[in-house]
């Protein structure tokens, strides 16, 4: 599908009949522009949505062109090294970032966005904060015609392109290798049930004991948000259920690392007692006590195809791809009871 570049001085311009200087000076209230013509220069900006373009001097002395990035948050490697791989392919196609963070807020989530839209960047990559649940600001863009690709968190699939993992399967797998290697009983520590990455992991989750004719119990499977704090609550309410699990999957690694201190609190042993496989495999996971089983995303990779998708919407093929990056599930000793 063909879509219209976002709307220049010189196509207001062009479309009444006066020069690019005139319109210019319009938009900027200069006194040396009339006030009948400074009122249909800024009522056709508007009706055709046109933005100031900060950028439009140094793009004309060839600078380099701009890509945004939104991610949740700057610290954690895994983050760090989708960024590498997305700056990697920009450079190398003539290409800088500028890196803004949600820090996991809806509404800083759409500050970000407003920011890199309002200083004109050519494109916009972006993982979701876990608040945003409407996304409306996203679907803005689109109208405007301004390219976008999600990773990892994701929405508007029909609408955008977007590079994630094999969620499902890879928590099939995981969730396998735990009753492969000895647990019984196997609990789900997961985010915000409105993100699709929870929804998919969890399923594939579920789909493993179901295959495995295990009865689903609700009382395993913990769902409320991603950090270590949670991730130690969870496991809290967990061991102290009555049938406690002896296996915990966290969809994250920072959830994994939560339930680990839990599990020690009650001078459980891991693997033996309470085996754990976290996800996303961040550089922590081989240096805790015992090293943690992570479902290892490859994250470079993600980071090269989102900004590949990206590069080629800005060269004006819109067309939706869905990219899939497989995991790996990097076995240590957190995890087999059966040795």
């Amino acid at each position: 599908m063909n879509k219209k570049r976002p709307v220049s001085l010189k196509d207001l311009a062009k479309e009444l009949g006066v020069s690019v200087s005139t319109v210019s000076r319009a938009l900027k209230n200069s006194p040396e522009i009339g006030a009948e013509m400074k009122k249909r220069v800024k009522m056709l900006a508007k009706e055709k949505n046109y933005r100031p373009n900060p950028f439009a001097i140094s793009l004309l002395k060839n600078a380099p062109h701009i890509i945004g990035i939104i991610v949740p948050d700057i610290v954690t490697h895994y983050y760090s090294s989708i960024i590498s791989g997305i700056n990697d392919v920009a450079r190398k196609n003539g290409y800088s970032i500028i890196i803004t963070s949600s820090y996991e807020k809806y509404k800083l989530e759409i500050q970000c966005l407003e920011d890199l839209v309002n200083i004109r960047v050519e494109g916009i990559i972006v993982c979701l904060s876990q608040e945003t649940r409407d996304y409306s600001h996203f679907e803005m863009l689109y109208e405007q015609n301004i390219p976008l690709v999600f990773f990892d968190r994701i929405c508007l699939t029909d609408k955008f392109s977007s590079v994630v993992t094999d969620n499902v399967d890879s928590a099939m797998k995981a969730t396998v290798h735990f009753l492969e290697t000895g647990s019984k009983r196997v609990g789900f520590i997961g985010g915000a049930n409105h993100l699709d990455i929870v929804k998919q992991r969890k399923h594939g989750y579920l789909q493993a004991l179901r295959d495995n004719k295990i009865p689903i119990e609700k009382e395993l499977v913990y769902c409320e948000k991603i950090g270590y704090e949670t991730g130690y609550k969870a496991a809290k309410a967990l061991l102290s259920l009555p049938n406690p699990p002896d296996a915990i999957l966290g969809m994250t690694d920072s959830l994994a690392f939560g339930a680990m201190k839990a599990i020690r609190e009650r001078n459980l042993r891991i693997p033996e007692d309470v085996a754990l496989i976290g996800y996303t495999d961040e550089i922590h996971s081989g240096y805790v006590d015992p090293p943690l089983t992570a479902v290892t995303h490859q994250t470079y990779k993600m980071g090269e195809a989102t900004c590949k998708l990206l590069l080629k919407h800005i060269a004006g093929d819109y067309s939706v791809e869905q990219v899939v990056v497989p995991c790996i599930l990097s076995v240590r000793d957190s995890s087999s009871k059966v040795k």
